[in-house]
């Protein structure tokens, strides 16, 4: 596997493991040994950046990260998330304040079997609480021990450079795909150039969509977030049809899947870009690594940015409530 950098020196495998849906979101979780026994087996493939959160079962999932990732702790980079007030298992609503991000750094210290965060992210901005404060927050958990890095999910450019000000952002997570590349025009992209801070994408696939597995006919079940999503209405699955087909078409001709070639893709835009894909299967997991194998020549790359800038992507990538709280 290889290795790349975000910020802050903090170095990675070149594709990490976004755990959340071994245990939330969709509705194909599994079990915890299940969930235990493929985050292990993706550290035997090289993979040493692993991505959870607290409000993800809430706490389920950090559960199955810490206990599979106990044995070989120093061997690999933990991020995990702050944000939430969560009651009777529910998120209920944003909390940035400084006692409560310390509050769950040390329950999250707890879940992880470990006594350090690596990389410790703000979930979503809190807009009742100045992101100063925030990184102020982060700024005395390092100087305590307890966290080695700060990071920020989906925030504004403007408010990246805020927090940075205050405490040095080690990546910015934020959702970036060939179906979603805000990142590219409203400054993210620049900041992280500026800054040296890495970018992490999260649905790196989609949210599967990219994968090929989906047609016109696919329903998302009950229970899977995804249902509730703009894109992933029927009319919108096959309207937006043409990028997986363009995907396709270029993973025949260069031996590779249509993941493969997603991934590969977004790789080639920085170097200082690691996607997180997710998966609860093993030969899903070996498939999405191949991608960091996969060479995308400047004319590979020329050819994908023409053709799928003439594919229009219809539907937003949130509801409205939930696109409210990222870019802030």
């Amino acid at each position: 596997m290889q290795i790349r950098t975000l910020g802050q020196g903090l170095e990675v495998s070149a594709i990490g493991y976004g755990c959340m849906g071994l245990s939330f979101g969709y509705t194909n979780t599994v079990s915890k040994d299940e969930g235990v026994a493929l985050i292990r087996a993706a550290v035997e493939r090289g993979v040493s950046f692993f991505d959870t959160a607290e409000v993800y079962g809430p706490f389920v999932n950090e559960d199955v990260v810490g206990e599979a990732l106990a044995p070989i702790r120093d061997d690999v980079v933990i991020a995990t998330k702050f944000g939430f007030d969560i009651v009777d298992g529910k998120s209920v609503s944003m909390n940035s304040r400084p006692d409560n991000i310390k509050a769950v750094a040390d329950a999250s210290l707890k879940r992880l079997k470990t006594d350090r965060i690596d990389l410790f992210y703000q979930h979503r901005v809190d807009p009742d609480v100045p992101i100063e404060d925030v990184a102020g927050a982060v700024k005395d958990l390092i100087a305590a021990g307890k966290v080695k890095h700060f990071g920020l999910s989906e925030p504004g450019a403007a408010t990246a450079r805020r927090a940075h000000a205050v405490q040095p952002v080690t990546a910015l997570q934020n959702e970036y795909s060939l179906w979603t590349r805000g990142v590219e025009t409203n400054g993210i992209l620049e900041t992280c150039e500026e800054l040296g801070i890495g970018l992490v994408p999260y649905s790196p696939l989609g949210k599967g969509f990219l994968t090929g597995a989906m047609s016109k006919g696919t329903r998302m079940p009950e229970g899977d977030f995804r249902a509730g999503l703009p894109r992933f209405t029927p009319e919108a699955i096959a309207a937006n049809q043409g990028l997986v087909d363009l995907l396709t078409s270029i993973a025949e001709a260069k031996g590779a899947t249509p993941a493969q070639i997603a991934l590969a893709w977004l790789l080639a835009q920085r170097p200082f870009i690691v996607p997180i894909p997710g998966t609860t299967k093993l030969h899903r997991l070996e498939e999405n690594l191949g991608a960091a194998n996969v060479v995308l020549s400047e004319t590979d790359l020329a050819g994908i940015e023409t053709a799928a800038r003439a594919i229009p992507i219809e539907g937003e990538r949130y509801p409205e409530h939930l696109m409210a709280t990222v870019g802030r």
